[in-house]
């Protein structure tokens, strides 16, 4: 049975001495490495090793009962989620490691949150209990009220398979069926163990174990429970199907794109097919163990592996069978521009770029050929940090970063309609377009409402791709557009000098000429906060929330504990964990996620400190183009409706 197990926590909870025990009682490794004598088997990047953390999901196999093992230790820094993220997504079982002297720390709930939204198994592990400090029960009981409360304690209740009272009774009473024979029969060890197994598999219960990942205490009866109660069941029959978790880079420029299969077989020489009917050939078939790999001719339904020999596929994209692309929820909110020395080649530097990110795709490299500036997306100042090392160990480039600044969008509050004409001589393309406010968040969509006697399906299809092709920009600042519902009403084009680019002057000049129009407002992004605190420091925490422009949800106590839910923006609250474990004496607990985009709190000073010229962008421009006596002639936009030809 091939099982993918992930290993997550909040940072030094011991996730990856943890995932190394795991690997040298497997005899996966022949040494235990550690984290602090940076020798720890997985993190094998030198990065890694001075940081003292993990920033790459890094994988080892073991083989352990009747399975084999493909462990993912996943960054725990909450700067590199994305990267946990991506690795969540193809995950049988997760293990996420508490410590049993923090407890369930902020990161921790962000973790147990993504892998609520995928369904994933998981297991507990609450590790450290040789430190002092170290109380399971209390932990135990923090899991549960902070996370789940259908958490059982495997740690004595499970033995051997054979199961004492107190978990009987937890099975049972998580269902009907199972209920009603207990209350008949009594207990049945294999009726138990297969219900507790299904349980396991649709995460409807979680099971706890208790341990010490540096004194090995509670490792190897760990794994025999998870080989117990963990089952997958990956159809190897039907067509190959697999999804791209991770691109690398080696050092030669070969692309080296790993996949999880989840189903069929793939041999080496077979053509892997993605996207709109594309398909290349596997050149290679790898099978890695930290940094090493084997080369493999085939591999089946429910592995990890890695091929050469794909370019284009992305992480995410579905291969083969399987169509669907991944959705990511851990969006990086800041943005920065590259700093080069003088003698840097900029082009080459890009390319660099590009391949970083392949490699991660949440850096959202962007190229501003106009000032000759690299841009990218990141999730904090460590990151940045990490991507400064990468980039000179890697290419051997001395970079900088500026300082992060927020990533803004925007977006419209009234409903208008937008027209856009291109008529160079020679050329010809009309578009009546209808921009509507969309639900917050909910991104950009298009529709056709355009009769065909108007214009063809394939004009009009024209239309809804040039709409998403690239990012558009708002009259505010010049940040990306969002929320809005674009629809098309009519349009025309020439029998003979409608032309290829046409089509995206006119749909792009009458998306500005609606945006001149309307109401337009600046999002910026928000967190989602989670503060636990003493109840004394409960009105300080309300005053910061409050300063920083943040709304809460009504107050819920626990015990002698206040737990502040509500959303703030990200530009006011980004440092204040800091601030928190400052007058808390690092006893106040914060948990921050993406809440999406909302109504920008200091709109008027971002526009005015951010300086955009809408009359001056390069790439939109609101003014249409008419001909007339053989020459091209401008209308702007506040004149164009009149002259349009469709009204």
């Amino acid at each position: 049975m091939n099982k993918t197990i992930g290993i997550l926590a909040h940072v030094d909870a011991g996730k990856t001495t943890f995932s190394e025990q795991l690997l040298f009682h497997t005899k996966s490794i022949k040494n235990r490495g550690r984290v602090d004598h940076q020798n720890a088997f997985l993190d094998s990047h030198e990065i890694e090793r001075q940081r003292g953390i993990t920033v790459f999901a890094d994988q080892g196999i073991f083989g352990f009962g009747d399975s084999t093992y493909y462990l993912i230790d996943t960054p725990g820094h909450v700067d590199f989620s994305p990267e946990m993220e991506r690795a969540i997504q193809v995950m049988d079982v997760a293990i996420i490691v508490v410590s049993a002297v923090e407890g369930v720390e902020g990161h921790t709930e962000t973790i147990w949150n993504l892998l609520k939204k995928h369904s994933i198994p998981t297991f507990f592990f609450i590790n450290k209990i040789d430190r002092t400090g170290a109380n399971v029960d209390r932990v135990l009981d923090e899991i549960r009220t902070s996370l789940s409360a259908d958490v059982c304690d495997i740690s004595a209740s499970l033995t051997d398979g054979i199961m004492k009272n107190e978990l009987i009774e937890f099975i049972a009473e998580r269902d009907e069926e199972l209920l009603d024979y207990y209350m008949e029969k009594g207990y049945d060890s294999q009726l138990w163990l297969q219900k507790m197994q299904r349980m396991i598999q649709s995460a409807g219960i979680f099971p706890s174990a208790s341990g010490s990942a540096l004194q090995d205490v509670g490792v190897k009866s760990f794994l025999e429970k998870l080989e117990l109660l963990s089952v997958t069941n990956f159809p190897i029959s039907e067509p190959f199907a697999g999804r791209v978790y991770k691109v690398r880079y080696e050092e030669s420029g070969t692309r080296v794109t790993f996949i999880k299969a989840l189903s069929g077989t793939l041999n080496v020489r077979d053509e892997i097919s993605y996207g709109d009917g594309l398909a290349e050939k596997v050149t290679q078939i790898r099978r890695y163990n930290g940094s090493q790999y084997d080369q493999m001719n085939q591999v089946c339904a429910g592995e990890l592996f890695a091929v050469t020999g794909l370019t284009k596929p992305l992480v995410g994209d579905g291969v083969g069978a399987l169509k669907e692309k991944a959705v990511y929820e851990m969006i990086p909110t800041l943005r920065s521009k590259v700093v080069f020395e003088p003698e840097v080649n900029v082009k080459e530097a890009l390319r660099y770029f590009r391949m970083l990110e392949a490699e991660d795709p949440s850096l959202n490299v962007t190229w501003e050929a106009r000032l000759q500036e690299i841009h990218l997306h990141v999730m904090g100042a460590i990151q940045l940090e990490v991507l400064e090392k990468v980039v000179r160990d890697r290419f051997r480039l001395k970079i900088s970063f500026e300082k992060p600044e927020i990533l803004y969008k925007e977006t419209i509050e009234t409903e208008v309609i937008g027209y856009g004409h291109f008529e160079p001589l020679r050329h010809y393309a009309e578009v009546h377009v209808k921009l509507e406010p969309g639900k917050r968040n909910s991104g950009i969509s298009f529709e056709s409402k355009c009769h065909t006697d108007d214009l063809s399906i394939g004009y009009q299809n024209l239309v809804g791709q040039h709409v998403y092709e690239r990012e558009l920009h708002g009259l505010l600042t010049g940040s990306p557009l969002t929320d809005i519902k674009f629809t098309l009403l009519t349009g025309r084009a020439h029998n003979q000098h409608t032309h290829g680019g046409d089509f995206r002057e006119a749909t792009y000049r009458a998306l500005r000429q609606g945006l001149e129009k309307a109401s337009n407002i600046l999002l910026e992004p928000y967190y989602q906060f989670k503060i636990k605190v003493e109840m004394d420091q409960m009105g300080r925490v309300l005053s910061d929330i409050q300063t920083a422009y943040g709304s809460f949800d009504p107050l819920v106590t626990e015990g002698e504990k206040a737990i502040l839910t509500g959303i703030v923006p990200v530009a006011t609250f980004m440092d204040y964990s800091t601030v928190l474990a400052s007058f808390t004496q690092g006893k106040g607990r914060i948990s921050l996620t993406f809440a999406g985009y909302h109504r920008c709190h200091n709109e008027l000073e971002v526009i005015e400190r951010i300086g955009y010229d809408k009359n001056a962008d390069p790439d939109f421009s609101s003014t249409s183009i008419f001909c007339a006596k053989g020459q091209g002639f401008s209308v702007k936009w506040d004149e164009a409706e009149g002259m349009m030809h469709c009204l």
